[in-house]
This record gives structure tokens, sequence and C-alpha cells, in this order.
């Protein structure tokens, strides 16, 4: 009876997830909303019907969806009622709105597919059910209910610098080397199982986003893996960071090596065939662990490489092939272990890029280091003038 027991209990613990495996968080949320019904009129007097209130979304930067969710999982998100319209108050108070505090990067979907909007700045606010209006003579004084849906709102991280590569590649050890951010390191795949998100901080102030997102996989483009859970992260960064092992990568014994050429060619292929758009984002690629022996002749090939990528490209097999290749801005050789050479150099060209971009989006921007540079020529300016 005990040797049962034992084993009974022995299998309930291997079915207990285990701890790194319980991620926190959250990307995705369902809900259930509904505006609240106008109040009716009052014909004797010509009484007007409250309207009905709504529920909407409104940013706020340190908000998350877990917290909505644990708050209204299973129930419906419901407005107030418009009040009814009488003899002491002839037009209705309107209903109460619910308001849901969401993070920013939101963007609510309808449940048929519909985009009603999407929060990208702190205070931004979108309506997901509006309430009915209330009676008025032009509606036999009867108040509407109000509207009616299932919504989903889904998250999309919002950061200056989105890493992508390989499991193993070294993106959470980079981001911790550059960042505040604390995530799992280990010396094996898929230790990022959920995207974070470190802050790069700067001696005048300045901060840069960075998010460390979890590690593609062949064939992520059609949900393999991570898949869509991972790339839709992508879309809302400003700048892609690719970081590869300058060892190569081979994801099992089942899987062919690749080299460090072929694996950032085929991180190319899964953002291409999952939108096309994303390779006209501005990249940087990172080639990591430069701190082992050998490594800079490797390193000289795929500079070379990439001068003349395309004719590389048509000598690749066809499942690693695409069909554009990404135009790299930089590649720069790193070790993101205990903040190796190649460190600084990258968090300086971070901010060049993001200034560059700045400048290409909006020329009419003063940036930090563009004034900078306009104050330092001016003050040489007039010291040759008094010469």
């Amino acid at each position: 009876m005990v040797f049962i027991f034992r084993t009974l209990f022995a299998a309930k613990e291997l079915k207990k997830p285990r701890n790194y495996l319980r991620s926190k968080f959250i990307d995705s949320v369902r809900l259930h909303v509904k505006g609240g019904t106008g109040g009716t009129g009052l014909p004797k007097f010509g009484g007007l019907g409250g309207q009905g209130g709504c529920v909407y979304c409104v940013g706020k930067e340190d908000a998350n969806l877990r917290s909505v969710m644990s708050k209204h999982r299973g129930k419906t998100i419901t407005a107030g009622h418009g009040e009814d319209s009488r003899k002491t108050k002839i037009v209705g108070n309107p209903g109460s709105d619910v308001k849901l505090e969401v993070p920013l990067g939101i963007t609510v979907y309808r449940d048929d597919g519909k985009v009603l909007g999407s929060i990208d700045k702190e205070g931004e606010t979108v309506i997901i059910a509006r309430g009915g209006p209330g009676g008025t003579p032009e509606t036999n004084f009867l108040g509407h209910f109000g509207q009616v849906h299932h919504i989903r709102l889904d998250l999309k991280l919002i950061a200056d610098i989105g890493l992508v590569g390989f499991p193993n590649a070294g993106k959470s050890s980079l981001l911790k080397a550059i960042s505040r951010a604390q995530p799992k390191i280990a010396n094996y795949p898929f230790t990022t199982i959920k995207p974070n998100k470190g802050i790069i901080a700067y001696k005048d102030l300045r901060q840069i986003s960075i998010a460390d997102l979890p590690g593609l996989i062949e064939g992520a483009h059609i949900n393999v893996g991570l898949g869509h859970s991972f790339l839709k992260h992508v879309e809302r960064t400003k700048i892609l960071l690719f970081i590869a092992d300058v060892q190569g990568f081979q994801l099992s014994h089942k899987h062919p090596m690749r080299s460090c050429l072929e694996t950032v060619l085929l991180l190319n292929r899964e953002l291409e065939l999952y939108d096309p758009e994303l390779l006209q984002k501005p990249a940087i690629l990172a080639v990591n662990k430069m701190d082992l022996p050998g490594t800079d002749a490797i390193l000289k090939s795929i500079k070379e490489a990439y001068k003349d990528i395309n004719s590389v490209v048509e000598t690749l097999p066809e499942d690693i092939r695409p069909e554009s290749v990404i135009a790299f801005d930089d590649i720069i050789g790193i070790s993101a272990l205990r903040r190796g050479p190649g460190i600084e150099e990258l968090k300086n060209l971070f901010r060049k890029r993001l200034d560059d971009l700045a400048d290409e989006t909006d020329p009419n921007i003063v940036h930090p280091s563009k004034l900078f540079r306009q104050s330092r020529a001016t003050v040489r300016e007039r010291g040759s003038k008094v010469t």
C-alpha cells in the first residue's frame, strides 16, 4: 500500500511543470465586453434618457495583461447603464465607463478579425464597446443596447532594438551585459521562453530599450516552436540586431550543422517568410563568442561574403536560401560573456543608428548628439574668428 501511494505521489510530482516553464509573461488575452444600455426617455415631458457607458482601453507604462486576465477572466465586462429620464431630472445621467489599463504595444482585435485600434503611448485610449444612445423622440424614447463584442488584446513589445537569433546564440548574455535586465542564462538551448526587455543606460542619462526574444528555429514562420508568439514582437522594434554564434549552430543531431553565415541567412529567410517588410528595417549583425581562438578569420570571411552576398546565396541549398537578403548597416564581432570585447562599441553603435533613423523619419527633431555636434562646431567657428 505504501509502495502504491509513493508511486502515485511520484507520478503526480512528475506532471508538475518545471519552474522555468511557468512563464509569467502573457501577450494575448480574450475578453467579452458590453457597452451600457441607454436610459429610457420621458414622453410626457420630452425627457431624454442617459447615454450608456463605454468600455475602453487606456495605455499605461507599468500595466500588464496578467492583471487584466486575472481580474476579468470568464466575466463579461459591462459598462454602466444610462439613467432614465424622470420628472425631477428631465435629462438622465450617462452610465459609468469602464477603463481597462493595458500595457503599451496593445492591438485590439474584434472576433471577426477587425482591428478596433492600437495603443502605443501613455494615456492613449481605444473604445472597445460603445454604450447605447438614450431614449429620444427619434427612438420613441426607448434606450438602445450597447455594443457587445468578443475581443482579443494582442501585445507586441515596443522596443528600440530587437534581438534575433537561434537558441544559445548569446542573446540573454548580451542583454545582461549591456542593460539592467537579469534574464536566465545557461549553456543549453531555449533558455529564453518568454520575451525579456532591458534598458541600456548611458552616462548622459539617455536610455535605449532592447528586447531579448525567444530563439527561433527552422519553420518558425509557420508557427513551429515558439513561432508567431516570437515573430510578432519583432514588428514593433526600430532596429533588428541579428546575433549569431561564430561557431555556427545545430538544433539537434537530427538537424545539419549550420555555419555562422548559414545561420544568419536562415534567420533572414524565416523573417522573410513571416513578413517580407521586416527585411526593410535597419539591421546590425553581431557575431558572438569572439573570445574563442581562431574566430577572427571567420568574422573576416563573413564581412567579405556580404560584399557580394547574392553570389553566395545562389550556392546555398534551397531550404535555407532567402529570396531577398537583408542589408546590414554594420557587422561587428563581440563577446557577450562578462562584458567582453565589442560591447561598448555595440552600445555606441545603437545610439548612432537610432539617431540616424530619427533624422530620416523627422529631420526637424534635434537630437542630443546632433545638438552637441552643432554646439561644438559653433565654438570652433567663434574661436577661429577671435584668432
